[in-house]
């Protein structure tokens, strides 16, 4: 029986999106029919590196990732491209938490199987509605933030857990309200309705991240609270800026201690 580590690892590595959603759609798959082993095949986790990806959206700093407004097409697309590379990252990212971090009960694995194939489908919703706009993932620059912090993170699934659904991923809990509203307003209410399947499923998404990263808290003998602040401390020294969708993040796991730190911040 083919290993999940093994499906995890080739689907990371898949270059071209169309193939990576077909690998993750079929791992999904065989791992619900009982056709993956979640045992330790018992082969250490490569190095963290550059996952699979096309040679477009050129990468730039987040500063020079271009803004328009919404009153254009090509201003919305924008908008849906920026999500598109976040859906598309989110799939690596998925599929790097399932091959890195072995040790872990059953359903950590299937936690994040299912988190990859949602953000496969996110993708490709958000690929057909910039094919609407005239327009394809890779026309636009992008940025490299949430892999940046998988790299660092790559040594700890308890950090991973905090600092890539707790916080980068979270952070869309936050935002997406407000782009929907405002889609809305510009009369795109079909990236709106998008938007709105997304926000809805991302909230388990982040919940996820929460029960592992208690989990891992738990197995080392640490104070999940304190330990949040600490590694947000010491991975985010700017901070976390508002305002907060509490009440996202509270269906996603947060405490009160931790909404209350979020809103003193």
């Amino acid at each position: 029986m083919t290993s999940l580590f093994t499906a995890a690892k080739q689907c990371l590595d898949s270059v071209a999106p169309d193939e990576k959603i077909a690998l993750t759609r079929t791992a999904f798959a065989a791992l619900r029919e009982g056709k993956l082993s979640l045992d330790d095949d018992g082969v250490a986790p490569l190095p963290i590196d550059v996952p699979g990806r096309p040679a477009k959206p050129r990468l730039v700093m987040p500063r020079d990732v271009p803004r328009r407004g919404l009153g254009s097409d090509d201003g919305r697309a924008a908008l849906v491209h920026a999500v598109a590379h976040i859906e598309f990252n989110a799939i690596n990212l998925a599929w790097d938490a399932v091959y890195r971090f072995r040790g872990m009960p059953e359903d950590y694995y299937r936690d994040w199987t299912s988190v990859a194939h949602d953000e496969s489908r996110h993708f490709t919703m958000l690929s057909a509605r910039l094919a609407q706009l005239g327009h394809a993932y890779g026309d636009f620059d992008a940025h490299n933030g949430l892999w940046e912090m998988a790299v660092k993170t790559a040594d700890s699934c308890l950090a991973r857990m905090a600092l890539v659904p707790r916080v980068l991923e979270a952070r869309g809990l936050d935002v997406t309200p407000g782009m929907i509203v405002r889609l809305r307003s510009a009369g795109d209410g079909a990236t709106a309705e998008i938007l709105e399947v997304i926000l809805r499923e991302e909230v388990p998404h982040v919940a996820a991240g929460t029960r592992w990263f208690r989990f891992c808290c738990e197995r080392e003998g640490r104070d999940p609270e304190l330990t949040f602040v600490d590694l947000l401390h010491d991975y985010v020294p700017t901070g976390l800026h508002g305002p907060f969708n509490l009440d996202a993040r509270r269906a996603a796991g947060f405490s009160d201690e931790e909404l209350s730190m979020l809103a003193d911040a």
